[in-house]
């Protein structure tokens, strides 16, 4: 009897890993919408203010669509596992913010107003701008680990973009605050902006290396893990730094955004929570001690206690008081619930900070608190954006770089916000890509690029494992 086996043909080879989607074509079909959008609020607040749609109408959508299409063509060569929501968002709430300073250029009260500049047409070159160096970053910087190697040029390089604005000449005073510089032919640029990106490639580099250090716990005191007295010398350096920065410089928001941002990198890197409790008790003992003697920051907190006294202070002619603070209030209160409608608002009271610092007081009045509360949900997706690539990263550089650049932006928008709604004292800074100013919008496009580069590399299917030699084809022939 003959013995049977199975007759079916065997073949042994090696899998390859399954790539994952680019997402390139969900990005592309967002950014539709990120363009449309804009164009038509561009279209109501024509409406609104003439009667007729404006004569600009196809040059902006076109202008944007260009910036937009652009954007997405290099991320789709560049960086084709990049995340998909990042350029999408980013080009909404610049479009959003374009709308918004036009809207402004077209009130009578600013045009009348001495300091009044049409700012629309810089604000959209400072977004090409911003693109270009968006593009730049994607196209220039293959791999973000190269960033560690320059860790600690990138700190002597923070340094003197924060001490440029306190060169005689080049420093420009600006109401009290000396964080810009003077550029024959462009204008003023705030190198602060800049410094941001630069200090959170110096905190990854310099924390992944120290972090095991920096964990290490002395005694455990009221349920906190207290960290070693040597330990503590990185947090103090950067705690005298944030104070020098606010007593030279008068500049409240960039001292709180530098110091937050290494306390939450400090944190992430070291899972320590006493490392937050120190940051937060320093950070409050340095604001109450720099307020005791500087009369910028007293006349800041003075107006966010008692914002009506300072009001009626501005109204009698008192030089330092201010009355922006009381219409930016006013505005996001007779906004109500879905707001005035684009254009039939009158945020230009507020006066010639209206399209910067106080900028967001238009979303709340024109869009009322269903349209702020949907703007600030753009602005919390691309910080979980930006942490979930954190989460993703594979090295611990990227993911440091990650959370740091998200923290920053995170601590920048509250700040910025907190600040027109009364929740903190102003801090002079900018709301990211809606208020007016070169620097801010082109620092924050390349703060987009580096996350896009960052979530490219995690994103990116692993290498199928070559082929064993071994392998080869078997076959059973039943005799």
């Amino acid at each position: 009897m003959s013995s049977t086996t199975n007759p079916s043909t065997h073949h042994t080879s090696t899998i390859g890993a399954i790539g994952a989607p680019s997402r390139r074509n969900t990005e592309l079909a967002l950014l539709v919408f990120a363009v449309l959008i804009p164009v038509f609020a561009y279209a109501n607040v024509g409406l609104a203010i003439n009667d007729e749609v404006p004569a600009g109408l196809l040059s902006y959508g076109f202008g944007l669509g260009l910036l937009a299409g652009v954007g997405h063509l290099v991320v789709r060569k560049f960086a084709p596992y990049a995340d998909p929501l990042l350029l999408p968002l980013a080009t909404l709430l610049n479009g959003l913010g374009l709308v918004a300073i036009w809207r402004l250029d077209q009130s009578e009260r600013l045009q009348a107003s001495k300091l009044f500049v049409e700012a629309a047409p810089r604000q959209l070159m400072y977004s090409a701008l911003g693109v270009a160096l968006f593009v730049a970053v994607l196209v220039f910087l293959r791999d973000h680990r190269v960033l560690q190697r320059y860790t600690y040029i990138s700190m002597a390089g923070a340094l003197v973009l924060l001490l440029l604005p306190l060169v005689p000449g080049l420093g420009h005073d600006n109401f009290g605050a000396k964080i810009w510089i003077k550029i024959p032919g462009l204008g003023t640029l705030q190198p602060g902006e800049f410094a941001k990106i630069i200090l959170a490639v110096f905190f990854a580099g310099y924390l992944m290396v120290k972090r095991d250090a920096l964990a290490l716990a002395s005694r455990r005191f009221m349920g906190l893990y207290l960290p070693r007295g040597r330990d503590l010398g990185p947090i103090i350096v950067v705690w005298i730094i944030s104070i020098l920065i606010l007593v030279f410089e008068t500049d409240l928001g960039t001292s709180l955004l530098f110091f937050g941002m290494f306390v939450i990198m400090l944190y992430v890197a070291t899972e320590r929570t006493s490392w937050i409790v120190f940051g937060l008790l320093m950070s409050a003992a340095g604001a109450v001690g720099v307020a005791s003697f500087e009369s910028h920051v007293q006349q800041r907190v003075q107006a966010w206690l008692d914002p009506m006294h300072e009001f009626e202070l501005s109204r009698q002619g008192v030089i330092g008081h201010t009355e922006q603070s009381m219409q930016a209030l006013w505005a996001f209160g007779s906004g109500g619930t879905i707001g005035s409608g684009w254009g039939q608002g009158n945020s230009d009271l507020i006066g010639f900070a209206a399209n910067s610092d106080f900028i967001l007081a238009t979303f709340g009045e024109e869009l009322g608190l269903a349209g702020l509360m949907a703007l600030l949900l753009l602005y919390a997706l691309i910080v979980e954006r930006g942490v979930r690539t954190a989460l993703a990263a594979r090295d611990p550089f990227g993911k440091l770089l990650a959370i740091g650049l998200s923290g920053a932006f995170a601590l920048q928008v509250f700040v910025v916000a907190g600040g027109v709604m009364g929740l903190i004292p102003l801090t002079g800074m900018t709301m990211p890509f809606l208020a007016y100013g070169g620097s801010s919008v082109i620092a924050n496009w390349a703060l987009i690029g580096i996350l896009l580069r960052i979530s490219d590399t995690a994103r990116r299917p692993a290498p199928a494992a070559p082929a064993s030699p071994d392998a080869e084809m078997t076959q059973v022939v039943r005799p």
